[in-house]
C-alpha cells in the first residue's frame, strides 16, 4: 500500500447544479474557474499549463454556448471540455516528474548539478489561492492538501490520461462512476476497470511520508526556519530538518537526501550565494511556501527560488526549491510575489 499517493475521497465535492433554461453567459462559467484549475493541474502537473487549459476550456465553452442544451449541468459540461483539452495537451508533452523520479540522490557537491532542463520536464507548483476550496471545514482542508501535494500530483503523471481523469473525478472530486462514464463517453465497467488499473499503478510506486495537518507548533517551526535561513544559520536550520529530509532544485535534476548533506550543500560556493536572502511567505500545493530573494548587485533583492516545504512530526521533511529562472516573469507573480524587493 502506498500511503504517499493515497487520500480519503470526497475532498472537493462536485455536486450537480440545476439545469438552466436561459442562454449561457460568461458570468455563468466564471464561478467554475478555481475548481477547474485544480482539476487541470492534477491532470497536467503544471500550474502554468493548468491556467492555459482552463482558459482554453472557457473559450471553447463560450464559443459553443448556444449548443449547450441543458441535458447535463454546466459543471459537467465544462469538465467534459476541460478533460478533452487536457488530453489534447498531454499528447504534446513528455511525462512531468520531480528530480527524485529521475535518478538517485547526489552527493552534496554542486559539481553534480548537471545541465538546466526545460520547464516541461518538471511537475511545477500551483498557488493555493487559485485552486484551494473556499469556505470549507478543517477536515476538507486536510483532504485538499493530500490531493494537491507535489508527490501525489507526480504520481498521477504515471497514469494514462483517461485513467488519470477517472481517478481524479471519482476519488478526488467524488463524482459517481456513472457520471464519469458519461463524461468520458464510455461505460461504467470501463471506468471501474480504469480505476482498478490506476490504483494498482499508484500502489506500485515508492512510498513517501505524508505531511501532517499543520498546527501552532508548525507555525512556530516556520518562523524559526525563516529566521535561520535569513541569517544563514545553517547549523540551526539543519536542526529543523528530519534526518532523511529531501531537497530538490528544478530545473536541475540533482537532489539531496539527509539533513547533514543538505547542510553541507548549502555552504558550497554556489549555494552559499543564498546568504543574505529574504523570504516572503505564500502557499503552494497545500503547503507552506516562500519566495526567496537573493541580494541584487543593482540594489535590493531579486527573485531566486520558490521554496515549497513539507512538514511531518515537527520536522521539515521536504524542501522543493523551484528556481526562478524556470519562468522568471510568471513564477513569482503567479504566487502574488513581487519581481523585486527594495533594500
Amino acid at each position: 500500500m502506498v500511503a504517499d499517493v493515497s487520500f480519503d475521497p470526497g475532498s472537493v465535492t462536485c455536486g450537480a447544479v440545476a439545469v438552466r433554461e436561459a442562454p449561457l453567459a460568461p458570468s455563468d462559467l466564471e464561478p467554475f474557474r478555481r475548481e477547474l484549475t485544480g482539476y487541470c493541474y492534477r491532470m497536467l502537473g503544471s500550474g502554468f499549463e493548468a491556467e492555459d487549459a482552463v482558459q482554453e476550456t472557457m473559450v471553447r465553452a463560450w464559443r459553443n454556448a448556444e449548443s449547450f442544451e441543458g441535458r447535463s449541468s454546466v459543471r459537467s459540461w465544462l469538465y467534459r471540455i476541460a478533460t478533452n483539452v487536457c488530453i489534447d495537451m498531454h499528447r504534446q508533452v513528455q511525462r512531468r516528474a520531480r528530480p527524485m523520479e529521475m535518478g538517485p540522490a547526489s552527493p552534496p557537491d554542486e559539481s553534480f548539478l548537471g545541465p538546466l532542463l526545460p520547464e516541461a520536464t518538471w511537475v511545477t507548483p500551483v498557488p493555493d489561492a487559485r485552486v484551494a476550496p473556499e469556505g470549507v471545514d478543517p477536515a476538507e482542508v486536510t483532504q485538499y492538501r493530500e490531493s494537491i501535494r507535489l508527490a501525489f500530483v507526480t504520481a498521477l503523471q504515471h497514469l494514462p490520461a483517461r485513467q488519470r481523469a477517472a481517478l481524479i473525478l471519482c476519488e478526488v472530486l467524488s463524482w459517481q462512476v456513472a457520471e464519469v462514464a458519461e463524461l468520458l463517453n464510455t461505460s461504467v465497467p470501463a471506468v471501474n476497470s480504469a480505476l482498478q488499473r490506476a490504483r494498482s499503478t499508484l500502489r506500485s510506486l515508492p512510498a513517501e511520508p505524508r505531511p501532517d495537518a499543520l498546527d501552532g507548533a508548525d507555525a512556530e517551526l516556520l518562523e524559526r526556519y525563516v529566521d535561520a535561513f535569513q541569517r544563514y544559520d545553517i547549523e540551526r536550520l539543519v536542526s529543523m530538518l528530519h534526518e532523511d529530509a529531501v531537497q530538490s532544485m528544478p530545473p536541475f535534476a540533482m537532489w539531496i537526501r539527509g539533513a547533514a548533506n543538505i547542510g553541507r550543500f548549502m555552504v558550497q560556493p554556489g549555494p552559499s550565494g543564498c546568504r543574505g536572502s529574504r523570504l516572503v511567505p505564500t502557499w503552494a500545493n497545500g503547503s507552506p511556501a516562500f519566495g526567496q530573494y537573493r541580494p541584487d548587485p543593482a540594489g535590493g533583492y531579486a527573485p531566486w527560488a520558490l521554496q515549497v516545504l513539507e512538514i511531518s512530526g515537527g520536522k521539515i521533511t521536504g524542501m522543493s526549491f523551484f528556481l526562478a529562472f524556470l519562468d522568471p516573469e510568471r513564477l513569482f507573480p503567479a504566487f502574488g510575489l513581487p519581481l523585486h524587493l527594495d533594500a
